[in-house]
């Protein structure tokens, strides 16, 4: 059933926010915007959530699996302002996720596993949130494919990420288990990417609870919420695998005569399969086995 605002989304249909895990996609663009809802849909999502414009067309067998709100993604203040009006709206402990079209989630043994399941384990390892890696995907030729976005001829980087401490601002000391990850076409091409957004790292499974807020920068108000992990062992992470980057190298007129390739050295063929991601390192498995 389509909506014409989230306000009209909270007041109609509450109950999908009580059904979790819930999938929040949201639409910059229509760029495989179909196999974007189509692979959350398939990972097990009770309820998924597309926002986006109504001009946007999607297969009718889509549409009825998914909640379609009407919303332009005009700004990021706007989406995170969506997120946190949601996570308001929903029964505390509701597990959450929300990516952008052409950003695909993969988590250890996806292939074999739900998103439940996942969430499942994870609460009972008393965490509430899951870092997440937005690992940059690109299409091989940019000449066949300009706006850098191919399925067919994905490639990702791997090798060249690394992390840092991350520090509280007020006082330069570092905070307890958070780190800050760089990597992929955000490090390779930082002189076109601003400071603020060169990041990898996004907390992009969380569960809601009172007056938890998303904040600008992909971080949560409450510290815990950004740790890597909790004190006594590695937990679970996961991938979102993103053309979002190399999309927006190529459309932004800065950059986009500048860059003829995103090919080097460390390239590699994306496999669309999560047994590659954590060989790369670029998700932990924890002691979920």
């Amino acid at each position: 059933m389509p909506y014409n605002s989230v306000d009209a989304f909270v007041a109609g249909d509450r109950d999908a926010l009580t059904r979790g895990p819930v999938a929040l996609i949201f639409a910059e663009d229509d760029t495989e915007l179909v196999s974007t809802l189509s692979h959350h849909l398939d990972q097990g999502f009770r309820s998924v959530l597309a926002l986006m414009p109504d001009a946007f067309a999607v297969p009718p067998e889509i549409e009825a699996r998914v909640h379609r709100i009407n919303f332009e993604c005009s700004s990021p203040g706007i989406v995170f302002d969506a997120i946190n009006q949601l996570i308001s709206a929903a029964a505390p402990g509701t597990w959450f996720y929300y990516c952008y079209n052409a950003e695909y989630l993969f988590y250890p043994f996806c292939e074999s596993r739900s998103v439940g399941e996942l969430l499942a384990f994870h609460t009972e390892e008393r965490r509430d949130a899951m870092l997440t890696y937005v690992v940059d995907l690109y299409a091989d030729d940019l000449n066949a494919h300009p706006d850098a976005v191919s399925r067919d001829e994905a490639y990702l980087d791997q090798h060249g990420y690394y992390a840092l401490t991350r520090q509280a601002p007020n006082t330069g000391k570092p905070l307890d288990r958070q780190m800050d990850f760089f990597g992929g076409l955000r490090w390779r091409f930082e002189e076109h990417v601003d400071w603020g957004s060169r990041k990898i790292d996004r907390v992009s499974l969380f569960r809601a609870q009172k007056d938890l807020r998303l904040l600008q920068d992909h971080t949560f108000n409450i510290a815990e919420y950004n740790t890597v992990s909790c004190p006594w062992h590695h937990n679970l992470t996961a991938s979102v695998c993103s053309f979002r980057a190399a999309k927006a190298l190529k459309r932004n007129p800065g950059s986009a005569f500048a860059i003829n390739s995103f090919q080097w050295r460390n390239s590699t063929r994306f496999q669309w399969q999560s047994r590659q991601l954590m060989d790369l390192g670029l998700m932990e498995p924890g002691q979920w086995f």
